[in-house]
């Protein structure tokens, strides 16, 4: 696809990451990746062992984040590490590519704002690793969001674009390993299944909601398999004005 092989910037890599935060203070409490080389037009070659690592975070994790994780303050105390730690650790997984050859993609944004709030917590961040995660991030909810709706047009969540590509990981939701694996087995189906994409995005097209009547009607007939010359798109705009 041209829209990714534009966004990996001929990146060979990409690490595919989701990250833990506290409940208020969106501090990182867990990070988990997985490193795919890949081809020019994206698609994986193969994939490396995955990461994950505790972090020790400032302030309280909440109750919520806890009961959604299952870490809690004994997780971090007896596996944690510290912020600037975690980053390093995460840096030496990476290799030699991370500096100029990797593209560092989650699922939301979320993540990123995880990553700067911990910068802002910790005075002893690694701030010229995390500039360079920041400088090369995907959002890949953003990208496949525009191919594929669910039926109110609305983006799904990663668990349901998952089940929609038939993508299977053992392990448990919110558990930042599972999510970064599942998250670069969804992109490996969403490049692979061309047709069901396409299907998908024949229906966004239909429900596009901010489209123009007139075009709205012609991409729902196109849609449905039927052909629409010139002339029957100019009556469609005729009817419109009417």
């Amino acid at each position: 696809m041209k829209k990714i092989e534009k966004l990996l910037k001929k990146h060979q890599y990409i690490a595919f990451m989701d990250f833990e935060g506290t409940q208020f203070s969106h501090e990182m409490i867990a990070m988990g990746a997985i490193i795919a080389k890949v081809n020019k037009n994206g698609t994986v070659k193969a994939f490396k062992k995955p990461f994950k690592c505790y972090v020790k975070a400032k302030n309280k994790i909440g109750t919520y984040v806890t009961n959604l994780t299952g870490i809690n303050d004994t997780v971090l105390k007896e596996n944690g590490v510290c912020f600037r730690k975690a980053m390093e650790l995460f840096k030496k997984y990476c290799g030699i590519h991370f500096s100029k050859n990797m593209s560092f993609v989650t699922f939301g944004n979320h993540d990123m704002r995880i990553l700067s709030q911990s910068v802002m917590y910790n005075l002893d961040a690694p701030r010229e690793i995390c500039s360079i995660i920041m400088k090369n991030y995907i959002d890949f909810s953003t990208l496949i969001s525009e191919f594929v709706r669910d039926d109110k047009y609305n983006p799904m969540s990663l668990v349901h674009y998952c089940e929609l590509y038939g993508v299977k990981v053992e392990g448990n939701p919110h558990d930042p390993e599972f999510d970064a694996i599942s998250l670069a087995y969804l992109y490996v189906e969403f490049l692979k299944r061309k047709s069901l994409t396409l299907d998908e995005y024949l229906k966004v097209l239909k429900r596009g909601n901010n489209l123009p009547v007139p075009v709205k009607n012609v991409i729902a007939k196109l849609a449905a398999g039927q052909n629409v010359s010139a002339e029957e798109f100019k009556d469609e705009a005729r009817k419109y004005l009417e």
